[in-house]
């Protein structure tokens, strides 16, 4: 199906006539799970085959969510996020990265519009140092 689509053409025309021919070479002959029900097609949640292929793949749902709420969730943990890293600086770059990102959105905030407001970079770096202390 490399070939393409003539200029002078409906596009609706030419997919149907590229569908007829793979029709006609069997391409669609003997696929598996013919004639077997489609799954989930039942399912109440729409985004069912989104949140499959996030798991397949290992990665969090958090992916789908706004970029306000994954700013709101990458705040709120940030504490645990910077707990294991070895330096002071280290802490520094990481708090300075999501602010960067703050930026970013409250330049050109999308919807829904939640605050969100920049980290204390010196706040941050003395919790970083009392939980050190701590372990």
């Amino acid at each position: 199906m490399t070939e393409r689509k003539p200029w002078n053409v409906p596009f609706e025309s030419w997919v149907e006539r590229q569908i007829r021919l793979a029709q006609e070479r069997g391409d669609f002959d003997n696929l598996e799970g013919a004639g077997k029900p489609l799954p989930h097609v039942d399912d109440a949640d729409e985004n069912w085959w989104v949140k499959r292929k996030l798991a397949a793949e290992g990665l969090s749902t958090e992916a789908l969510l706004p970029p306000s709420l994954q700013l709101r969730r990458e705040i709120e943990r940030l504490p645990d996020s910077v707990a294991d890293l070895p330096t002071e600086q280290a802490v520094r770059d990481v708090v300075a990265d999501v602010n960067r990102r703050i930026a970013e959105y409250i330049r050109a905030p999308s919807q829904p519009v939640v605050p969100v407001h920049r980290v204390d970079v010196d706040a941050a770096v003395a919790a970083w140092r009392a939980r050190g202390r701590t372990r």
